[in-house]
């Protein structure tokens, strides 16, 4: 009896009963950050230890390791073991507070934020809520397809994959089983490449043994890329050798071409082209997502936040923007920073000591972007790099792209996992998680049942 009583009153001294997430009293300013991003974990990183409360706001309750999205999709590693769950990644952090809630609305006049668990109150405001899918409002495309922004896109993918080729070795019809087995990436950077040459290796290694009823030929793949060469933001090396490597893969490559519809059956281009397919991933456009409260004037191209050299939200003293949805715009950089996990990280670690200088009243320097490189693979051995003025493609460039990542993912045990998966497909091929869980059901199929 007495150890409940002792509990409730810890509970009071340090929690407010009312509509607020409880959070412990603190007299430190508190930076609330919202989204556990590569941005925001390292903003995360930086105030660890640090004479500030960190509340970190997130919808789910782990970080996902992005580059890698891909590879659950096409059956090679396993979804946990690319995420990483945030209690375990501040254990330790005395001073910093995870809370699972997913952020609504910032109301700047009384420095507070609503979410669907309750409000939090800030002294300083960081977005990181980073970008979804842009299917450029094309909306029969967004019913029908599939995008690769999170671990639940990946395993729809891999779910939608899987049944269809079972279907297909069901099904006497030619047509049916030619969409089936027909798929159709839609954008051609890296998140594109990637993921064409990802299947392309899945149909010549995987289809044969474990679909012996058709030839691996009959399953297609279709790179649709609306501009005149792959990975646009690559040297032109880097994009030719890139063709190169998918066209060896038998990927159909579609440059200077647009999707202008989809139905979840035929893919129509905006030359009149048509493909039979009931696999369409997109990665041709992504978009930024933040909660409601940042007035218009501030949100650019792209729906971007505009913010100052300091990464601040023009227009608000206390609130800054970090990673894809923050937009610095200057002459050298008109339409902002790529949107990419350097940019990203970079920011995070930046905006720390910055917060930590602005508290003491001193003046932060502006931020300053290092591109350190860019890096894309195209299946087993086959990857480009440019790093500066080096630009080289093939096997080096590939070990590189293969430390970089594993070095990038959070936790010794997510390395080891994806690091063993890599080692046995490297010399075998192999994707042992062909596992169907959970049926898939198209989301145009779940909106039809509801009408």
């Amino acid at each position: 009896m007495k150890e409940k009583q002792t509990h409730s009153i810890t509970l009071e001294s340090t929690c407010k009963i009312t509509d607020e997430i409880c959070l412990p009293d603190t007299k430190l300013p508190r930076v609330v950050i919202v989204g556990g991003g590569f941005a925001g974990l390292a903003l995360v990183e930086k105030l660890k230890h640090k004479e500030v409360q960190v509340v970190l706001l997130d919808k789910n309750n782990f970080h996902q390791f992005q580059p890698l999205l891909y590879q659950v999709a096409t059956s090679a590693l396993e979804p946990d073991s690319i995420v990483f769950p945030f209690r375990k990644q501040i254990n330790g952090y005395k001073n910093v507070f995870f809370r699972l809630a997913e952020v609504e609305e910032i109301q700047p006049d009384s420095n507070t934020i609503l979410t669907n668990k309750g409000s939090v109150s800030y002294d300083y405001l960081v977005l990181a809520t980073g970008t979804t899918t842009n299917f450029f409002g094309m909306d029969s495309v967004a019913e029908n397809s599939l995008g690769m922004k999170d671990i639940r896109d990946s395993l729809n993918i891999r779910h939608m994959m899987l049944q269809n080729l079972e279907q297909a070795a069901i099904t006497c019809d030619d047509k049916e089983r030619d969409a089936l087995t027909n798929f159709v990436i839609v954008g051609g950077g890296p998140a594109g490449v990637e993921m064409a040459g990802a299947l392309a290796e899945f149909c010549k290694y995987i289809l044969p043994k474990d679909y012996p009823e058709y030839p691996s030929s009959i399953m297609n793949i279709y790179l649709i890329e609306a501009i005149d060469e792959l990975l646009g933001t690559m040297s032109d090396k880097a994009s030719s050798k890139t063709l190169k490597y998918l066209e060896d893969l038998n990927v159909k490559v579609l440059l200077n071409e647009a999707v202008s519809n989809y139905d979840g059956n035929e893919v129509t281009t905006k030359s009149d082209k048509t493909i039979l397919a009931k696999n369409l991933i997109w990665t041709a456009g992504v978009k930024g997502q933040f909660p409601n409260g940042i007035d218009e004037k501030h949100i650019v191209r792209g729906n971007r936040i505009k913010t100052d050299a300091n990464l601040k939200v023009e227009g608000y003293e206390n609130i800054f923007a970090i990673g894809d949805i923050a937009a610095l715009i200057s002459e050298e950089r008109p339409k902002g920073h790529p949107q990419v996990a350097q940019a990203a990280i970079q920011q995070g670690k930046w905006l720390g000591d910055s917060l930590l200088k602005i508290i003491k009243n001193e003046a932060p320097k502006p931020f300053e972007y290092k591109d350190k490189g860019s890096l894309a693979t195209v299946g087993k051995r086959k990857a480009v790099a440019d790093l500066g003025k080096m630009k080289f493609a093939g096997y080096f460039a590939w070990l590189l792209w293969s430390i970089v990542h594993l070095m990038s993912i959070s936790g010794f045990r997510n390395r080891l996992m994806v690091g063993f998966n890599w080692a046995v497909s490297y010399f075998t091929y192999e994707k042992s998680n062909r596992l169907i869980i959970r049926n898939f059901k198209p989301k145009s199929s779940v909106k039809n049942r509801t009408k």
